[in-house]
């Protein structure tokens, strides 16, 4: 089989360098383009020494000319720039973007949450939100791949089989979300540099969190109603990871050990998704460096109210390993290539 090339745009963040690292071992890909901005002419092993010694092509401003030379292009870019790439694209080349520009099915809601005007609009109906394990074999009508944030792997994963089977009220669902630093980018020690970011816990975004947008999308996607829930996320003192909390409450006649089996009936075919035993305690340290979510249901003091927990690797299931996971589906791969568990 003939090995896919691939363009990378924005491959010095660390999303862009994580992704590198998972494509340099997949057996299909070829990286044939290294794009960046402030970083042309630079060697990728300046922003992390484990590539030193691999053949990757210097980092060089990118030029639509390259799409004709490409398969797959990556997008993990500042929000509104895939737009623009997307204008160019060929019958042969397939987007996947990992930030937010195809992830909204409106443009005046990404205009709403993301305060700026689409910039590809006809594109967007010619994209779809992919979280493979929700999405499936639908990604392969599709040659622009719009992949989910973070949080909402984490929360979408275990809340959409249940709401799909109507077994939990959606009056007033509550998640509570913590993530390693990295998920706010490079630029984050700057911009906390006056609250003490390795020693601190800060709740940001609170109410009007631009992942609000996507999780109430897909929730009402799947229930066909109104969702009414609260979203909270808080950065901590630790470079990776994202453990999620949601607190929701049972309709009548549904117990705990139902729910249990409703998520490993869904996801039993479903390679990353783990469903622990009942009341597992789970941490950030379970899944980091892998494509893995881990998701367990615990019991409270009210018989109608149980809490899932879901845990993830931000950089990896929250966002590059969950592109390769969608090309692999794209591309009819076996769904773990490139995703084995190791340390990447």
């Amino acid at each position: 089989m003939r090995k896919l090339d691939a363009l990378i745009a924005g491959s010095t963040g660390y999303i862009g360098v994580q992704l590198i690292k998972l494509l340099i071992k997949h057996k299909y890909l070829n990286i044939k383009y290294l794009c960046g901005k402030t970083s042309v002419g630079k060697k990728i092993s300046l922003y992390d020494k484990s590539l030193r010694n691999k053949k990757l092509p210097k980092i060089t401003k990118f030029n639509k000319a390259y799409l004709k030379n490409v398969d797959v292009i990556f997008t993990a870019l500042p929000n509104g720039e895939a737009q623009e790439i997307s204008k160019y694209l060929l019958k042969k080349n397939v987007l996947i973007d990992l930030a937010a520009d195809f992830r909204l099915k409106k443009s005046l809601d990404y205009l709403k949450w993301y305060k700026q005007k689409h910039k590809a609009v006809k594109n967007i109906k010619k994209s779809i939100y992919a979280l493979p394990e929700i999405t499936g074999k639908k990604i392969k009508k599709f040659d622009i791949i719009g992949c989910p944030g973070c949080y909402p792997t984490s929360i979408l994963l275990p809340l959409v089989p249940l709401i799909q089977k109507k077994v939990i009220k959606v009056d007033n669902i509550i998640i509570d979300s913590k993530s390693g630093y990295s998920g706010a980018g490079r630029g984050v020690h700057k911009k906390y540099r006056n609250k003490n970011l390795y020693e601190s816990l800060s709740a940001y975004g609170v109410g009007f969190h631009r992942h609000n947008s996507e999780i109430e999308q897909e929730l009402e996607y799947h229930t066909n109603s109104k969702i009414n829930f609260t979203f909270t996320p808080h950065l901590t003192p630790m470079f990776r990871g994202i453990l999620s909390t949601i607190y929701i409450e049972l309709k009548s006649g549904f117990s705990i050990k139902k729910i249990q089996s409703i998520l490993k009936s869904y996801h039993k075919k479903n390679r990353f998704v783990k469903i622990r035993k009942i009341n597992t305690l789970l941490s950030t340290n379970d899944v980091i460096n892998s494509n893995n979510c881990y998701i367990s249901i615990c019991k409270t003091k009210y018989k109608n109210k149980i809490i899932l927990l879901s845990v993830i690797d931000n950089l990896i299931k929250g966002g590059a390993g969950q592109a390769v996971q969608n090309m692999n589906l794209k591309y009819s791969f076996k769904h773990d290539e490139g995703l084995k568990w190791k340390k990447f």
